[in-house]
């Protein structure tokens, strides 16, 4: 990474998540986040069927951890490096005391039934960048297919990414919905940019994880302003990729990563 690198970037989901809230555009994008206490762990297992448990700063899904009610139990399963683990827990007390041994600030997330492509869960990342003290410009999008059985869609816990178009059409979206679809990301990750940038001036780009509900709900499910991926576009987005790599040379990112 280039030394010149000029993009600030807003450490911390919480507190993007708290900047959001305040936006009164953008909270209905926002699920329910919390920091991570026992009384927090309670009262979000309490209120919704699932939820994530996840680092405070962390990525590739590294450390996410998935709990479900499942009777009078709880079913957490866990990302470790590229490994998943499962475990069943028939107490609170012993579900919050196994998170509660994880390394790290922690939050909880309501847990959002994410829409599928061919059965599988996915996200949709919107890169927004620009020129350093210039207009935000939406520069394309990247989405990402979770592999079987996962509770994470990165690419590096094998998922596969597709571009937005070849999305539409394995949902079968007539060519208006598509478009539609896509004007709405743009204009959502447009205002999240310039939202978090009155927060955190010096900002030249993020990328920003949507997701859909199965009832069609855009979520914002993470802001990441720190060297935000776009290189799994490469190959197969090579305009986008291009794009983004266009831009993030104007504040001195080097590589695509």
């Amino acid at each position: 990474m280039a030394k010149n690198y000029a993009s600030r970037n807003i450490r911390g989901k919480l507190r993007v998540c708290n900047y959001l809230l305040k936006d009164a555009e953008l909270r209905q994008y926002v699920p329910r986040t919390v920091s991570f206490s026992r009384s927090n762990l309670q009262m979000m297992t309490d209120a919704y069927s699932s939820i994530y448990v996840k680092p405070d700063i962390g990525s590739l899904g590294i450390g996410v951890c998935k709990v479900k009610r499942k009777g009078k139990g709880y079913e957490l399963k866990a990302v470790d490096g590229k490994r998943q683990w499962s475990a069943r827990y028939d107490s609170f007390s012993g579900l919050y005391q196994k998170l509660s041994g994880m390394k790290g600030k922690l939050i909880i997330q309501q847990g959002i039934k994410l829409d599928r492509v061919n059965g599988r869960p996915y996200d949709i990342r919107a890169m927004a960048q620009r020129r350093p003290g210039g207009n935000w410009v939406c520069t394309g999008y990247m989405v990402k297919v979770g592999a079987a059985k996962k509770i994470v869609t990165n690419y590096y816990q094998g998922g596969k990414v597709y571009t937005l178009g070849k999305l539409h059409r394995k949902l079968g979206l007539s060519v208006d919905e598509a478009s539609r679809r896509e004007r709405t990301l743009s204009s959502a990750s447009l205002r999240i940019a310039r939202s978090l940038c009155r927060r955190r001036s010096g900002m030249n780009e993020v990328g920003i994880d949507f997701a859909r509900d199965s009832s069609g709900s855009l979520w914002v499910l993470e802001v990441n302003s720190n060297h935000p991926q776009f290189h799994p576009l490469k190959n197969i987005d090579p305009e986008a990729y291009q794009k983004m790599k266009r831009y993030a040379s104007y504040y001195g990112r080097r590589t695509a990563k």
